[in-house]
C-alpha cells in the first residue's frame, strides 16, 4: 500500500509552524533581555545600552517572524485561513480557541513593540503601562504554539520551548526578587 500524500501540500504549513517557532525564541529573548534591564541583572560600562539595542532588536524581529508566520499561510491549500483568519480573533476554523490566542498576541505584540517608536507622543508613563503587557502576550504566544500546531506534543518541539522559556524564567525571577512585584517593565 502506498501514501498518496502530497508533501507540497504542507509545505506552507510547514514554512508557517518554523516561522512562528522562531518568532517564539525571538520574542522570549526579547522578553528575557527587557526583564534582565528591568531587574538590572547585568551590570557593567556600556552593557545598558548593548542590551536596549540588542532587546530592540529581537523585538522586531519577532514581529517581523510573527508577520510571516501569519502571511505564510495565506497559500496553504488546507487550512485556507484568508485574511480574516490570520487577522482576526476567532474567525479561523483551525482550532478556534487556540489561533484566536495566538492572532491576539500578535496583534498585542504590534501595540507593545511600536509604541516604543511613538513613547514621545503618547508618553512614557502610557508606554510604560503598554509594556506591562508583555508578559501576558508571551503566555498567549505560548499557548498559540502549544494549542495550534499538530506538533505540540512532540519532543523537539518542548525541548526548544523549555531552552526558551528558562532565561524568560529566570530574568523574572530576579527581576520579581530585586524589585518586587510592581510591574514588570524595563526602565528606559
Amino acid at each position: 500500500m502506498t501514501n498518496n500524500i502530497d508533501p507540497g501540500q504542507h509545505v506552507w504549513w510547514l514554512a508557517s509552524r518554523s516561522m512562528g517557532v522562531v518568532a517564539m525564541v525571538l520574542v522570549s529573548l526579547s522578553v528575557a533581555f527587557g526583564l534582565s534591564m528591568s531587574g538590572k541583572l547585568v551590570r557593567g560600562p556600556g552593557v545598558a545600552s548593548r542590551m536596549r539595542a540588542t532587546h530592540e532588536a529581537l523585538a522586531l524581529s519577532g514581529l517581523l517572524a510573527i508577520l510571516l508566520h501569519g502571511l505564510l499561510l495565506l497559500p496553504d491549500t488546507y487550512l485556507r485561513p484568508g485574511l480574516a483568519g490570520i487577522a482576526i480573533p476567532f474567525v479561523s476554523s483551525h482550532r478556534v480557541f487556540w489561533t484566536a490566542l495566538g492572532v491576539t498576541a500578535g496583534w498585542m505584540s504590534v501595540a507593545i513593540t511600536l509604541s516604543f517608536y511613538v513613547r514621545r507622543w503618547i508618553g512614557v508613563r502610557t508606554w510604560r503601562r503598554l509594556h506591562q503587557w508583555t508578559i501576558a502576550v508571551w503566555v498567549l504566544g505560548l499557548a498559540h504554539t502549544l494549542g495550534s500546531g499538530t506538533d505540540a506534543g512532540a519532543t523537539w518541539l518542548l525541548a526548544m520551548l523549555t531552552i526558551s522559556t528558562l532565561p524568560v524564567l529566570v530574568a523574572g525571577a530576579h527581576r520579581i526578587h530585586t524589585r518586587g512585584l510592581r510591574p514588570l517593565t524595563a526602565t528606559p
